[in-house]
């Protein structure tokens, strides 16, 4: 197949543009805001009860989002290996979407006696929506050369952020003059808004579905179970993870700072909601400016690297990400937290971008098993958020305040920058001191 044809790169970006709307309308701003409202109405304060345990609501939160990148992250690597196996990446790709868009037109029906049910239905969004993720990342390295990895990852992130901007301008309308729409029902707009997700998940998801190819299936003709070979599949590819110098290095460190990461990515409106006492209008203005600064910095970053190599890029991030959490304890008005959401737009959307683009120049170039390799990447990232979410929950849970949980954040993201210390620069490893990367 050709590479850096214009045509499926755009398709390929396309899936952020559709996917990304969860993160943001699902995750990070309208549902988060209406759930602890549903939970607040529904007990009349913020302990909620979950099958006889009383939990404070933004901890069952964290643990909701814990429990599903749990339950991602063991499905995973044997759907990947069977997708390489069969080279039906796409089929699966397309599953696993379908499964989290529909569970977000699901979300229609949350209300305060569907609390639980539609918590659930939330942590099944999150599974659909980060199990398509691998299956899509692990397109980059098949249609792209590696000179093009920073330039066209930062574009699908880029898009994904515009994207998910326009659908949440609209739902933010609604919110903010439901009459205007006929609409009487405060809860109504928060509703819909779910249920646009799922639409339009679906509907531009065709696009990639058109022009992505389909897996190389030339394997499938081997003899055997196909689940059987999913599983040799998965341990010729741990194997030859084995004999690659900085791959190990990199995932340990990748692993650590996106324990900071996504974690501030699914507990910030949360932090917001109940520390600050934001109002929910707020919140989404905040999410929203998040957004828009997000697709300035995914470009910075990419001209980072360029710059001074990915490594050192990703490092300028990490170090940008400690000084938020510093900021972030001390934060007690809502300017300095509206200064802040500037500052994770510019680091978020960059940080997530460059690493994606970092894994796919590490691994075996023209390598049939993208999938598979991009499973552990995703994998690494999963378990990532099911550790970051559990401590932020458990620290806030036995300390009684968030701020502490944001300290913990902190140490995270100190780690993770002395490990990628510990990795040289691409730009050195693989063209040498002179070379270009």
């Amino acid at each position: 197949m050709q590479k850096n044809n214009p045509r499926i790169i755009n398709a390929w970006c396309m899936y952020d543009w559709a996917n990304s709307v969860h993160a943001l309308v699902i995750v990070s701003s309208i549902f988060p805001v209406y759930f602890s409202a549903t939970a607040l109405s529904a007990s009349g304060s913020a302990e909620i009860d979950f099958f006889g345990f009383s939990v404070k609501s933004s901890v069952l939160f964290s643990y909701t989002v814990s429990i599903s990148f749990l339950i991602t992250a063991a499905l995973i690597p044997l759907c990947t290996a069977i997708a390489d196996f069969t080279g039906r990446k796409k089929d699966f790709m397309k599953f696993f979407c379908y499964t989290g868009a529909i569970s977000c037109m699901l979300l229609f029906f949350f209300t305060k006696d569907t609390l639980i049910a539609s918590l659930l239905i939330f942590g099944l969004s999150l599974v659909g929506w980060s199990g398509s993720i691998v299956f899509y990342d692990s397109y980059l390295p098949e249609i792209a050369t590696e000179d093009n990895f920073d330039k066209y990852s930062a574009r699908g992130f880029s898009m994904g952020y515009l994207g998910s901007v326009l659908l949440l301008l609209f739902n933010l309308s609604m919110i903010l003059a439901p009459g205007f729409y006929g609409i009487e029902n405060k809860a109504m707009p928060a509703r819909i808004s779910f249920f646009s997700v799922g639409v339009w998940w679906i509907l531009f998801a065709q696009i990639p579905f058109r022009y992505l190819p389909d897996g190389n299936r030339s394997k499938a003709k081997k003899a055997g179970n196909w689940l059987f070979n999913g599983f040799s599949e998965l341990r010729k590819i741990y194997s030859e993870l084995q004999e690659q110098p900085y791959l190990a290095k990199f995932l340990s460190a990748f692993f650590i700072y996106t324990m900071g990461l996504r974690t501030v990515m699914y507990v910030a409106t949360i932090f917001g909601a109940t520390e600050l006492m934001l109002p929910s209008q707020s919140l989404i203005i905040t999410v929203l400016l998040i957004q828009i600064v997000g697709i300035v910095g995914s470009f910075v970053f990419a001209w980072l690297s360029g710059r001074i190599g990915n490594i050192y890029a990703l490092m300028t991030g990490v170090v940008i990400w400690i000084g938020v959490c510093a900021g972030a304890y001390y934060t007690t008005e809502a300017k300095e937290f509206y200064v802040l959401a500037c500052t994770v737009g510019m680091v978020m959307g960059g940080l997530q971008s460059l690493s994606r683009a970092t894994y796919s120049k590490l691994i075996p170039e023209n390598t049939t098993d993208s999938a598979s390799y991009f499973s552990f990447y995703d994998v690494t990232e999963k378990l990532a958020i099911v550790l970051g979410t559990f401590i932020y929950g458990a620290v806030e849970q036995f300390t009684g305040s968030m701020r502490n949980s944001i300290l913990a954040l902190l140490v995270i993201f100190v780690f993770g920058l002395i490990l990628l210390s510990r990795i040289p620069s691409l730009k050195v490893y693989r063209y040498g001191l002179n070379g270009q990367e």
